[in-house]
């Protein structure tokens, strides 16, 4: 068994996904990759997702670690920017690697 913030994975590959899996989660670290963005900036590079799975899978990664958000209050408009934590860069090589592949399969099947 594996534990990582309080939960238990039967093995390494299914802790990575309880991270990163799921539909959304490695695009918004695919966009994230070259630096910080605002929420309203992920929403231009995603837009079919849904305002509410955007902000729960910007939790969820938070929540792990994966990324950081910086709230400005200093003066109106709020401004929410996310980026990747030092752990979260630790992904880039898992991201672009899952972004080859589907460029491999596009180009090749």
């Amino acid at each position: 068994m594996h534990k990582f913030k309080g939960k238990e994975y039967p093995c390494c590959t299914s802790l990575t996904m309880g991270i990163i899996g799921g539909k959304w989660k490695t695009v918004i670290l695919y966009h994230l990759m070259e630096g910080t963005l605002r929420y309203n900036e992920l929403r231009k590079e995603i837009p079919s997702v849904t305002e509410r799975t955007l902000s729960l899978q910007l939790k969820n990664l938070e929540t792990d670690g994966v990324i950081k958000r910086k709230v400005y209050t200093s003066k109106p408009p709020l401004k929410v920017e996310y980026s990747l934590t030092e752990f979260g860069k630790t992904l880039i090589p898992l991201i672009k690697s899952i972004a080859d592949w589907g460029d491999y399969v596009v180009k090749n099947h």
